[in-house]
């Protein structure tokens, strides 16, 4: 059995990417897109029949509406060949704004169930800012489950569950890009500082009975991968799945439900004073979280310069 099919023993498997040919490939159960991912897919031949049909369909509509169709238009044909979930992002510019994304994320959901989608299959991503979470916990409560995405720290993990958020993405590889970066040290295994901060989450979660699912995101290398073994998902792009796929070694279980050593974890309320002191203290999150957003803001502007371009 490959290490692919012994992962899935343990972890949901999901698939980062918006190349719908390649999920048919790996039989993940959910998958999950961004404006990168979508950026990239929109850019080869065989997808390209989608943009000019979001464009073409939707003649009157500003950009970023044709952008949403465009989003619905991926997750629709997504949700032909996975089972479960997909996770659609609503645009970064909105990370610090509450309003803006209730209005995009119920949006969002109401063109899905207009073509036909139930929004129990629809996670929507949110950036892990106060605001962003905030505007989680007002679409939770309608029943539009949210994913949070661009979660670097213990302080954001907390505020996701707090607020009754439905899964959270820590982005495992950013981390160790950028303690990699700053220290030389090309970490491996469980000394990995984006691997230790999931399992952090992971146990403070099963801890304190956190419902919130934990879905490590943004690897590297497959030893990140095999480190978070028992997560509750794991999304990974085709590349390392196939890495997986290619592999035969013995894949060991590191997380469960139990928490494992969980002594020295200590129970934390976040309000907002203290969400922002404690993200403030930790520079590595504070970086990677503004640059996710501006990353994130770069490629939905390039979207609509193609888009602009076709009119």
């Amino acid at each position: 059995m490959n290490q692919l099919e012994q992962l899935k023993q343990y972890t949901t498997v999901v698939a980062d990417t918006g190349d719908f040919q390649s999920i048919k490939a790996y039989t993940p159960r959910d998958a999950t897109t961004n404006p990168s991912l979508i950026l990239k897919a929109v850019q080869k031949d065989e997808y390209k029949p989608l943009l000019e049909k979001a464009v073409r369909d939707n003649p009157s509509a500003s950009t970023g509406d044709i952008i949403d169709h465009l989003l619905i238009a991926f997750g629709t044909e997504i949700l032909k060949v996975i089972p479960g979930r997909v996770s659609t992002e609503i645009d970064a510019r909105l990370s610090f704004d509450v309003e803006g994304n209730v209005a995009k994320g119920r949006e969002l959901i109401g063109l899905y169930e207009k073509a036909g989608i139930p929004r129990e299959r629809i996670l929507i991503k949110i950036a892990s800012t106060w605001e962003g979470i905030r505007a989680a916990e007002i679409l939770e409560k309608e029943g539009i489950r949210c994913n949070m995405t661009l979660l670097f720290s213990l302080a954001q993990a907390i505020a996701c569950a707090e607020a009754g958020a439905q899964l959270i993405s820590p982005f495992v590889g950013r981390i160790y890009d950028w303690f990699k970066k700053s220290t030389g040290i090309d970490y491996m295994g469980a000394e990995d500082p984006g691997v230790q901060s999931v399992k952090r989450i992971y146990n403070y979660y099963r801890k304190f009975g956190y419902d919130t699912e934990v879905m490590g995101a943004s690897f590297r290398n497959t030893s990140q991968i095999l480190e978070l073994a028992g997560c509750d998902l794991l999304t990974i792009s085709p590349d390392l799945l196939q890495t997986l796929a290619d592999t035969n070694a013995p894949v060991e279980r590191k997380l469960s439900a139990d928490g494992g050593n969980t002594s020295g974890i200590i129970k934390m309320s976040v309000d907002e004073k203290t969400f922002r002191f404690m993200l403030n203290e930790d520079a590595m999150a504070t970086e990677k979280l503004a640059e996710g957003i501006r990353a994130f803001c770069a490629d939905s502007g390039k979207l609509k310069q193609i888009i602009s371009a076709m009119r």
